[in-house]
């Protein structure tokens, strides 16, 4: 099943993805949060902290919950702090 991940790092970038993976779907979201965390101007303990605290669990719950709501023909969303991440299957 194909599905299409949306994410947004409030006042900062929006993102899309499209696949069928869901362990792909968290690499991308971990490479490209990431980037942006990294390439801000937060001290590395400010951005070890954002990326524990925020986009760990989104990752993680993507993984799960979003999987499982997908499968069933759902849309799932979730956020943490600044970071929103949805899914859907793609029509």
């Amino acid at each position: 099943m194909t599905f299409k991940m949306t994410w947004a790092l409030v006042a900062e970038h929006a993102d899309e993805w499209t696949g069928s993976d869901f362990g792909q779907a968290a690499t991308v979201l971990d490479e490209k949060v990431g980037a942006i965390v990294s390439a801000s101007p937060m001290n590395a303990d400010a951005q070890s902290h954002f990326l524990t605290t925020f986009l760990e669990p989104l990752r993680d719950s993507l993984a799960s919950d979003g999987r499982k709501a997908v499968e069933s023909g759902q849309r799932w969303s979730a956020a943490a702090g600044p970071l929103l991440v949805a899914v859907a299957p793609a029509a």
